[in-house]
């Protein structure tokens, strides 16, 4: 906890304040974004090592592989596979390519870089873990890939999904 000192003036105290702001955070940073337009879900940001707006043209598409991947893509001198993550989670649609940019997550996990591509990224936020509660009414072909939930509005029954990241990276799809 900062002590206020009285003495202080007034941009020391916004600072002590925002300090103060700082400490109270619970829980762990997440990235919350949009898999199709109608379904939020989020990761841990401690597995996220970058996120970008690529344009569809720096996306390279590979011949012959798996309807999952779009292409790769060059980050930052290394070339890393790019999935559209909603057709991961068992979506009929794919993800709408039809626009100019594609926001993308690099996701890491042991040394495997991968991008999943989204249809639009939220932004971090500060969730507890201590809320978690188990999944509800998970499609079978998404169910892998959740590892809980929160409930954020009791009265509408909005949830917020966290994914399973290791289960995404390791999945037997990308072999399809």
């Amino acid at each position: 906890m900062v002590d206020l000192d009285l003495s202080m003036g007034a941009d020391q105290v916004q600072v002590a304040s925002e300090f103060q702001q700082l400490e109270i955070r619970e829980g762990e940073l997440h990235l919350r974004f949009f898999v199709t337009p109608t379904q939020e879900v989020a990761l841990p940001a401690i597995i996220v090592r970058e996120v970008i707006s690529a344009p569809l043209d720096r996306i390279t598409p590979i011949p012959n592989i798996s309807s999952l991947l779009l292409g790769t893509i060059n980050l930052r001198g290394r070339v890393i596979w790019v999935a559209d993550l909603s057709q991961i989670l068992g979506e009929s649609t794919a993800l709408n390519t039809e626009r100019p940019e594609i926001p993308v997550i690099a996701v890491e996990e042991q040394e495997i870089l991968l991008g999943l591509a989204v249809d639009r990224i939220v932004g971090m936020e500060w969730l507890s873990a201590e809320k978690v509660q188990q999944p509800t009414q998970v499609a079978n072909s998404m169910a892998p890939f959740v590892r809980g939930e929160w409930i954020l509005d009791e009265d509408t029954h909005q949830r917020l999904r966290l994914l399973d990241h290791k289960a995404i990276i390791s999945s037997e799809l990308w072999a399809a």
